[in-house]
């Protein structure tokens, strides 16, 4: 049985269906604050999926879980990730995403659980220093968020070395998209990601949404960023599974498109998704926003065999519809 924390969020239900369609059984551990029950409703009609609601801060939770089930391998995901949050909440962000995993690691040891996929960020790398990133790219994170998951590599690295507990760690760059079946999809309840806030633009009347600057050193000034779908970056769980299982050792892979869209490339893919002029407003830059941001996956390439499928217009067609569905359930 896979455990997968975080199993109700965005990228871990995608994930989930990967894992079903791979013919494993899955147990979710969410405790529903960011994640969906409906999300768990609707993944339990496609396989067996348990789920098992607890807190990482809370080791007695976790202890529950791992004495119930034959847990052979963990996928997690549960952390909280908004970067402006963190940087006013830091104390929220070190309890949560690095306390919480170390209590995780403590549990996986006592019940000799010795492999986890680890959803890292790209975060961890701060202020790029040239691009494409690869995975020896210094890693100095300028926000408590990812300096929460460099905490985290680093202490896989450290129980690894002193319990045997093997670690696949995937640095992601930017996701999108939903299930193209359009059974789950993005559903945050303050949405931060550019396509669906783009999307909701067009659905409810009287936004106007906002690209912020262009005039950065790029072709059409502004920000490039590395968009990989979501199904694309699930399908990297299972190969980290499967690479795990046969290899049995560590490593970190970054997983991204390695060809970076500008901000208004992904506009004018949305518009023609949607087929209409979406209202737009030029404002001020962000502080902290790099001009160019995107992935070298030479080595998820070559050693996990993974390779990303979906095209930006998948993406954003995807996303479209998940977001009319969620309008019409309204």
């Amino acid at each position: 049985m896979i455990l997968i924390t975080g199993g109700a969020g965005y990228i871990g239900s995608h994930t989930v269906i990967n894992f079903i369609n791979a013919g494993y059984d899955i147990v979710i551990f969410d405790n529903l604050e960011t994640g969906h029950i409906e999300t768990v409703k609707t993944l339990q009609t496609l396989g067996n999926v348990v789920f098992e609601h607890g807190d990482l801060r809370n080791a007695e939770d976790l202890e529950k879980v791992f004495s119930k089930y034959e847990i052979e391998a963990v996928i997690h995901f549960a952390a909280y990730s908004l970067v402006g949050e963190s940087v006013s909440s830091p104390a929220k962000y070190y309890r949560n995403n690095s306390f919480g995993t170390l209590n995780l690691l403590d549990t996986m040891v006592k019940h000799n659980v010795k492999k986890i996929v680890f959803s890292s960020t790209c975060a961890t790398y701060g202020e790029p220093e040239y691009t494409p990133i690869d995975e020896k790219h210094a890693q100095n994170p300028i926000n408590p968020y990812g300096m929460s998951k460099l905490f985290i590599e680093k202490m896989m690295n450290d129980y690894d070395n002193a319990y045997g507990l093997k670690s696949i760690k995937l640095r992601y760059f930017n996701v999108a998209g939903a299930d193209s079946e359009c059974r789950i999809g993005e559903w945050h309840d303050v949405e931060t990601h550019l396509i669906p806030n783009i999307l909701k633009s067009v659905l409810y009347k009287g936004q106007t949404f906002k690209i912020f600057g262009n005039d950065y050193p790029t072709p059409d000034g502004t920000c490039i960023r590395d968009y990989v779908n979501v199904e694309d970056l699930a399908k990297a769980h299972w190969l980290a599974v499967e690479y795990l299982n046969k290899e049995n050792k560590s490593d970190v892979f970054n997983i991204g498109t390695e060809t970076g869209d500008s901000v208004q490339k992904v506009f004018e893919v949305c518009e023609k998704v949607v087929n209409k002029k979406i209202p737009v407003e030029v404002v001020e830059r962000r502080a902290g926003d790099p001009a160019i941001l995107y992935a070298n996956s030479t080595k998820a390439n070559s050693v996990l065999g993974w390779y990303p499928e979906k095209t930006l217009y998948d993406s954003v067609l995807s996303a479209y519809n998940w977001e009319c569905k969620r309008f019409e359930d309204k």
